[in-house]
């Protein structure tokens, strides 16, 4: 005769399990990465946008993204594209004071880095069947992380900044005469705009923008086609967003080099 044990009713406790993970793998490798880029790429420019200098190089009209554009009196001469609309700026405010804390606010608020920075930098969570150190959360819904919900509208600015990024990279094919003329600064001004364009078109505040509301694509061709481009870039999101912080260190590095005159940059023509 076999009897058969009966399971109690109601619900059951967890199992007490004292680790902070079962996992053996390095799971921590990639959260402490991503960790030590972001913290890079943060303390890099929150360094030279306060610098005040080296941004321009007057003989080739390269400007570096960190300080475009450059509307303020206290520019120099040439660097302002758009003229200067305001007035000499104290030492503590940036002269990229327009555009930085939209571009700023645009990666902040991306769901991508969103995800980067909770897991990386919060620890919330560190990594899938690992314990999250916060014992209280509140999601989104309040300062302040509630302004993560107004990534939608940086997205529209963003697009804006990347439109003069694009027209600094124009600027930069002027020789030291005003003649057509490249370098290989020029090179990277354009790399650099490439994967801006490449991040912010691929956002998904774009896709939903282009497609999302739509009930009939066969009513709406271009803007399918256009939707069906952007969700391919989608695809790449991270990818671009990661690549193009590297091409921001990258193009300011090298313009600030050149107009530090710790190197030359090396024309191709003109």
């Amino acid at each position: 005769m076999t009897t058969t044990a009966t399971r109690p009713a109601g619900p059951q406790p967890r199992a007490a399990i004292t680790e902070k993970t079962l996992r053996t793998d390095r799971w921590w490798l990639a959260p402490l990465s991503i960790a030590a880029i972001l913290v890079f790429f943060i303390l890099y420019a929150s360094v030279r946008i306060f610098m005040a200098k080296w941004y321009w190089v007057n003989g080739y009209h390269y400007l570096t993204p960190l300080y475009s554009p450059c509307l303020s009196k206290s520019c120099l001469p040439g660097s302002s594209h758009f003229g200067t609309p305001l007035p000499a700026l104290p030492f503590f405010l940036p002269l990229g004071i327009v555009a930085f804390p939209v571009v700023a606010g645009f990666r902040v608020t991306c769901y991508y880095y969103r995800k980067s920075g909770y897991r990386s930098l919060w620890g919330s969570p560190q990594a899938c069947a690992v314990n999250e150190p916060h014992k209280k959360y509140t999601g989104e819904s309040r300062f302040p992380l509630v302004g993560m919900n107004y990534h939608r509208y940086f997205f529209y600015l963003a697009g804006v900044v990347l439109l003069i990024n694009a027209y600094d990279a124009v600027q930069a094919f002027r020789g030291p005469n005003g003649h057509f003329g490249f370098g290989l600064g020029t090179l990277i001004i354009w790399a650099n705009v490439a994967m801006l364009a490449g991040y912010t078109l691929s956002c998904h505040a774009c896709r939903h923008v282009v497609g999302g509301r739509l009930r009939h694509f066969s009513r709406h061709p271009l803007r399918y086609r256009f939707w069906t481009f952007v969700s391919k870039l989608n695809v790449r999101h991270g990818t671009f967003a990661m690549t193009s912080l590297f091409t921001v260190i990258l193009t300011d590095a090298y313009i600030m080099a050149v107009s530090a005159g710790w190197i030359t940059d090396f024309r191709f023509f003109n």
